[in-house]
């Protein structure tokens, strides 16, 4: 066999950290990932989720929680995540999402009509979402696989809370390991009292210092 060629590597060869693309971590906060994912209540109805993450801050945000999703649900849980958004919306840059038929190209329009390029994932490559994907497998441990989900009515509530618990108080190891709301504090003193704070019925406790 032939020796490559330079920048070539032989067929079934392992790709060294040289063949990976740059993660481009100085552009997360211009990053923004979306994805759903599904519920199955007692009853075995299926719920899908639609949800945004912001890749910076790791802070998520539920838009949408139907058994029957659409396009024009869809399109309009976009539109509605944007004005949410507000001013922040001028600094993103990008939306990755995968290539499921739900997201059309209606759905995109409401993004690039913001100057915000849309980057579909290459097909069957959960990887290339991490951040999305973690979440899920995170509210799924922690949450909608620990817990009885009645209904569709149900389901926001608890979501809800779970992701208030989230974005506020959960560690993150990409903020190296503390919540998003301690990362701005100072280091608590010595000798101070600390509240448990049961939420979801007592399945995430909550620790925060005493007034």
């Amino acid at each position: 066999m032939e020796d490559p060629q330079p920048g070539q590597r032989r067929s079934g060869a392992t790709p060294g950290r040289a063949d990976l693309a740059p993660v481009p971590h100085l552009q997360a906060h211009t990053i923004l990932a979306c994805d759903l994912f599904t519920v199955d209540t007692v009853l075995l109805k299926r719920i899908y989720v639609l949800f945004f993450v912001e890749l910076a801050t790791r802070q998520v945000h539920v838009l949408g929680v139907t058994a029957h999703p659409t396009d024009a649900g869809v399109t309009q849980q976009a539109r509605n995540l944007l004005m949410t958004l507000d001013q922040r919306v001028a600094s993103l840059r990008f939306l990755l999402r995968d290539r499921d038929a739900k997201f059309t190209t209606r759905f995109d329009t409401v993004f690039t009509a913001e100057d915000i390029e849309v980057i579909k994932t290459p097909p069957r490559a959960p990887r290339a979402n991490a951040v999305a994907e973690r979440w899920v497998g995170s509210v799924r441990r922690e949450c909608t696989d620990t817990m009885l989900i009645i209904g569709e009515r149900h389901l926001p509530a608890v979501l809800h809370e779970y992701t208030r618990h989230f974005n506020g108080h959960r560690p993150h190891r990409t903020l190296d390991q503390v919540t998003r709301r301690a990362a701005a504090r100072s280091r608590r003193p010595a000798n101070t009292r600390i509240i448990r704070r049961p939420i979801l019925g007592g399945l995430i406790n909550e620790y925060s210092q005493a007034a």
